[in-house]
């Protein structure tokens, strides 16, 4: 008798052939995504009328909003979604979703531009508006709760000696780096992270305030900043080499942390300041939903898309952030 796979063996996956034959045309991948978003019927995006013409002449609206003081006219499942404006046919966000979502480590725009047969910058547009996507976990934390912050911006030792003296210039360290807070819930496994200006008192406590319930056991190291949290609070001391005091440690969010420090390395190489906040929900959305099969994985990206909008000039424009990419550290 076959013995079961490790981890979490459950799950129940599909390979790409099964992919395909779930969805051998357009016509079958539009519908998913239509059953999906109006489960109940189609509805107009704007006025949520139900009063709506299906079938139309349109090439590429199906459906027209019949109410006189609606102005959205002509719609598609498309519509006030993330793939809005999108040219791209509805098997092939598909199967970049399949892709990003069966991938522990995600993938590259560059490997969705091959796989796909689309352009690199299509590509990257289209997986930055599938992270956009990702549904965020909206409970509140009970605990205990490990939180810990961690640093991307590359090893001063394999930059160029002019990039090296200005950050120099800067201080010592983490200088320079952008910094990430993360919390991870041990009873539901759930994991929240963003991108922070500061590691300061003020923010890492102000984020630890938004998810955890009053009576939560907070986890940390033994950095100033989460001295007086408002918290039943236990820390372990990093600084003397001391990871794990009893039940107390933080391996767990530095877990997560090592399997984003990898896909930084082994698929992105770089990552921006500018995006990487896009990056990091990526991988919350997947450390949230490991434990789900592949199709509600795809599912959830999916209903995540509504209202989600990212065109492109708004991609690429100037958010304050330095959007020139950062090696791994």
């Amino acid at each position: 008798m076959a013995r079961k796979a490790p981890g979490k063996h459950y799950r129940k996956g599909i390979s790409l052939p099964e992919l395909f034959d779930m969805f051998p045309d357009e016509a079958s991948a539009e519908q998913w995504f239509v059953k999906l978003r109006w489960p109940t019927g189609i509805c107009c995006p704007s006025c949520g009328s139900t009063n709506v013409q299906t079938g139309t002449a349109h090439p590429n609206m199906p459906y027209r909003c019949r109410e006189k003081k609606c102005r959205t006219g002509f719609f598609s499942v498309k519509t006030g979604s993330a793939m809005q404006s999108s040219k791209l046919p509805y098997r092939t966000w598909l199967v970049a979703m399949y892709l990003m979502a069966t991938n522990l480590k995600s993938v590259s725009s560059m490997k969705l531009h091959r796989d796909l047969g689309i352009t690199q910058k299509s590509a990257w547009h289209l997986a930055h508006r599938l992270r956009e996507a990702r549904i965020e976990y909206r409970g509140l934390f009970s605990g205990p709760v490990e939180v810990d912050e961690t640093y991307f911006g590359g090893k001063r030792a394999n930059m160029s000696n002019k990039r090296r003296k200005a950050m120099a210039e800067l201080g010592r360290g983490t200088a320079g780096k952008i910094a990430v807070v993360g919390a991870k819930d041990r009873r539901t496994k759930a994991v929240k992270a963003q991108v922070v200006p500061d590691v300061g008192r003020r923010t890492l406590q102000a984020f630890v305030s938004t998810l955890a319930g009053p009576k939560t056991k907070i986890y940390t190291d033994d950095a100033a900043a989460y001295e007086g949290i408002p918290f039943k609070h236990a820390t372990v001391k990093h600084a003397i080499h001391q990871y794990v005091k009893g039940g107390v440690h933080t391996n767990g969010i530095e877990s997560f942390w090592s399997m984003l420090k990898r896909a930084h390395m082994g698929t992105f190489h770089k990552m921006s300041p500018k995006h990487l906040d896009r990056y990091v929900r990526e991988f919350v959305g997947k450390a949230n939903m490991r434990r789900f099969d592949t199709i509600v994985i795809m599912a959830s990206i999916a209903i995540g898309m509504r209202g989600r909008r990212l065109r492109y000039k708004d991609l690429v424009h100037d958010n304050g952030l330095d959007s020139g990419a950062r090696p791994c550290a």
